[in-house]
C-alpha cells in the first residue's frame, strides 16, 4: 500500500485565493486493477486558467469539487502496471496533478518519449499545453507575416515568452510587457523590445516603443494592457485573447475598456480560444516546436519550487509575477505506508 498526499480545495475564494482555500490530506492509494497503473508524479504544473475552476459557475471546464483532490498538469513515473503498452519506469503525462501518487485507468494518460536533450518537464511547458497555446494561437488566429510588429502582453511567463520567441522566428518586430527590470533583460536578450508596465504608464510605453501601430496583439492579461493595444492598433489588426489573468480574482464585474470603440473604426478583429480547440494540431507542434528547440531558436526558462507543500504557494505566485516562463513544482515521490 502507498501513501500519497493531494491538494483539495475546501473553501471557494473571494477575490485572490488564500491558503485556507486549501487542504493537504492524505490518502491511501488502491492496489490497481485491470487495466489501471500507479503512477509517482515527479513534476506539476500550475497555470492562471485554474483560478477559474475555484469559482463554481459555468465555464469551458467544470469547477474543482469542495473536498476532492484538485486537477492539473502533472508527469509522473509509472510504478506499477497491469495495463497493456505500460511498463515501471515510464513517464507519463496526465491531469491527476496536484497529488503525489495516483492510481487512474491508462486511457487517462500519455506515455512520452523523451526527445534527445529534452527535460521531462518540458513537456509541462514549452512542448506541453502553455507552448502549443502560444504556437497554436498565433500562428492560426495572429496570422502573423513577416514584418509586422506584436505585442505580447505577460511577455516573460509560460505562454508569453514562447510567443515572443515564436514570432522572433517568423519575422515579426516583437514587443512585450514584463512586471520587473529583470524579466525585461531577459527578453531584450531574445531580442525583444521590452516594456516594465510598473515603470510607468503602459499605453504611453507601447505607443513609443511602436509609434507605428500594432498589427498582432497576444492577450494574456486583459486590464490596462488590451486598452493600450486597442489604442496602438493598427487598421485590421488581429487580437488573440488568450487570458486576462488582471482579471481573474475580481470579486464583481469592472468598466471594460474605454476604447473598445476602436474595433469599429480601426476594424479590429479580436478572437479568444480555448486550446482544445486545436488539439488535432498537436503533431505538428511537437514536431515543429522540438526542431526550434534542437536548433537552438526557442529558450525555456522555469521557476521551479520543491515539495507537494509548495504547490499552492506556487500558484499563488502567478498573481504576483514570480515566475520567470513555466511555474513547476518538482516532487520526489510518494512514500510506502
Amino acid at each position: 500500500m502507498m501513501q500519497s498526499r493531494e491538494w483539495r480545495l475546501v473553501r471557494r475564494p473571494a477575490g485572490m485565493p488564500v491558503m485556507a482555500d486549501f487542504e493537504l490530506a492524505t490518502t491511501a492509494l488502491p492496489v490497481p486493477g485491470d487495466g489501471e497503473i500507479l503512477v509517482a508524479n515527479r513534476f506539476l504544473s500550475v497555470d492562471p486558467y485554474m483560478r477559474g475552476r475555484m469559482t463554481d459557475r459555468p465555464s469551458y471546464t467544470p469547477p474543482f469539487k469542495l473536498g476532492e483532490a484538485m486537477q492539473g498538469g502533472a508527469i509522473g513515473e509509472v510504478i506499477t502496471s497491469r495495463a497493456e503498452g505500460f511498463a515501471p519506469g515510464d513517464l507519463v503525462s496526465s491531469l491527476w496533478g496536484w497529488r503525489e501518487a495516483y492510481v487512474a485507468p491508462a486511457e487517462t494518460v500519455r506515455r512520452i518519449e523523451l526527445l534527445p536533450g529534452i527535460a521531462p518537464q518540458a513537456y509541462l511547458g514549452v512542448l506541453g499545453i502553455t507552448g502549443m497555446t502560444a504556437w497554436a494561437g498565433l500562428t492560426r488566429l495572429g496570422a502573423p507575416k513577416a514584418g509586422e510588429t506584436l505585442f505580447v502582453s505577460g511577455g516573460a511567463g509560460a505562454v508569453g515568452s514562447s510567443v515572443a520567441q515564436i514570432g522572433k522566428i517568423l519575422g515579426l518586430e516583437v514587443i512585450a510587457s514584463a512586471g520587473s527590470d529583470k524579466k525585461c533583460d531577459w527578453l531584450r536578450s531574445l531580442g525583444v523590445k521590452a516594456i516594465n508596465y510598473k515603470s510607468g504608464n503602459i499605453t504611453s510605453q507601447l505607443q513609443a516603443a511602436a509609434p507605428n501601430g500594432i498589427d498582432i496583439y497576444f492577450d494574456n492579461v486583459g486590464g490596462d494592457h488590451l486598452e493600450a493595444a486597442l489604442e496602438a492598433a493598427r487598421p485590421f489588426a488581429r487580437f488573440v485573447e488568450c487570458g486576462m489573468i488582471a482579471n481573474y480574482n475580481d470579486t464583481a464585474p469592472l468598466p471594460g475598456p474605454s476604447n473598445l470603440i476602436y474595433i469599429v473604426g480601426k476594424q479590429i478583429r479580436m478572437e479568444g480560444f480555448i486550446l482544445t480547440r486545436f488539439a488535432a494540431l498537436e503533431p505538428e507542434f511537437i514536431a515543429t516546436m522540438s526542431g526550434w528547440i534542437a536548433n537552438g531558436m526557442i529558450r525555456h526558462e522555469e521557476t521551479v519550487v520543491n515539495g507537494i507543500e509548495q504547490t499552492p504557494a506556487a500558484f499563488l505566485g502567478l498573481f504576483s509575477g514570480e515566475n520567470l516562463g513555466k511555474m513547476i513544482v518538482a516532487l520526489p515521490g510518494p512514500t510506502a505506508a
